[in-house]
């Protein structure tokens, strides 16, 4: 079950949403969550429980597969290899963020927004130990962003969705 809320002001905030996952031939998963701007600002930060890892998705757009490197939360590495405090929101241009993040001992994450709002999406970290983070913040040119994208998605999942190593094509 994954729940949500918001604070500060938020409009539409209403009753928490309830999902629970669905299994089918893919890693049963709970709802993806998606935040962009005008809300979703340089700056916001994404906060989750201790003890949390960061395994980078690699080649996310040709054939994605969870990269080797494992990290402790905040720091990822992003598409062009650099290492970054993903819990930072970065400036408009930055590179695409990609990672699967596990070692959840409490499910539930909060974005900080910058205008003062908070959300707040709890899960049973049991049933969905793993969370999905995407982050398109106008770094890429290829079609059909074309650096105009800013955006962040967050999804729980039952087990990692991707393979250790690249596709044999």
């Amino acid at each position: 079950m994954v729940r949500t809320a918001s604070s500060a002001g938020s409009r539409g905030a209403g009753p928490p949403a309830h999902d629970e996952p669905t299994v089918t031939g893919e890693p049963a998963s709970g709802r993806e969550r998606r935040y962009h701007a005008p809300l979703l600002t340089p700056g916001t930060r994404l906060v989750l429980p201790a003890g949390v890892e960061a395994v980078p998705v690699r080649d996310f757009y040709t054939g994605p597969y969870a990269g080797s490197a494992r990290s402790a939360w905040p720091y990822l590495s992003a598409a062009d290899g650099s290492t970054v405090d993903a819990s930072v929101l970065p400036a408009r241009g930055a590179p695409t963020r990609v990672a699967v993040l596990s070692g959840f001992t409490e499910g539930w994450y909060k974005l900080l927004h910058t205008n003062g709002r908070s959300d707040r999406v709890s899960r049973d970290a049991g049933k969905l130990p793993f969370l999905w983070l995407y982050g398109e913040f106008g770094g890429t040119d290829e079609a059909p962003y074309r650096g105009r994208f800013y955006t962040l998605a967050l999804q729980p999942f039952a087990r990692n969705p991707y393979a250790r190593a690249p596709r044999i094509r």
